[in-house]
């Protein structure tokens, strides 16, 4: 009878080893973002309203009403700018986007930080050598964004010249990935 007892300890041991084996990398892997951890398994809308360095971010997601845009299932590839990339903006821009009046070009500012599918560090890399150097990224908002390798990292640039460094990449969501970007991406409209 012992013995018995014994195989269902040692079935149940490799069931919880099995189980662990099969989640995802992801679900281990994620980076921090702003000191709070990121969860595979929930939306960039919910993640990002934990990052204490987005709140700028989530701020100008809820005026232009697009947190169900980024609670539903996507994927989405975004490029997230945190509170300091906002606050390099000239004085008073983020506090007049915000106004109602100026929602529509609150939402291309937006949707130009945003590409459809879940496009990873690797994807990324993998575009950036198939281009010979660059990749060429259509965004939500319609403009393109040029994304090259400097040093092991990323940059993104935007329509008007300007360049932000990937600083935190690959944060899995259960709807796309997000990488967290040190400026804020302009559309030349």
């Amino acid at each position: 009878m012992s013995n018995v007892h014994g195989k269902r300890h040692v079935l149940a041991g490799f069931a919880v080893a099995l189980s662990l084996a099969v989640v995802p990398a992801t679900a281990f892997a994620n980076p921090k973002v702003g000191g709070a951890p990121m969860y595979a398994d929930k939306p960039i809308a919910v993640n990002a309203s934990a990052a204490k360095n987005l709140t700028t971010l989530v701020a100008a997601v809820k005026a232009a009403g697009l947190v169900d845009t980024l609670a539903s299932p996507g994927p989405f590839t975004v490029f997230a700018p945190v509170n300091a990339a906002f606050a390099k903006l000239p004085k008073g821009t983020v506090a007049t986007l915000l106004k109602p009046e100026n929602v529509d070009k609150l939402k291309a500012i937006l949707t130009y930080h945003v590409v459809p599918g879940t496009l990873t560090a690797a994807d990324l890399l993998n575009q950036v050598k198939d281009g010979g150097g660059k990749a060429e990224l259509k965004t939500v908002e319609g403009e393109t964004l040029t994304v090259m390798k400097k040093g092991k990292g990323l940059t993104v640039t935007d329509a008007k010249g300007d360049v932000a460094n990937v600083t935190t990449g690959d944060v899995m969501q259960s709807n796309g990935v997000v990488h967290v970007i040190d400026k804020v991406l302009l559309p030349a409209s």
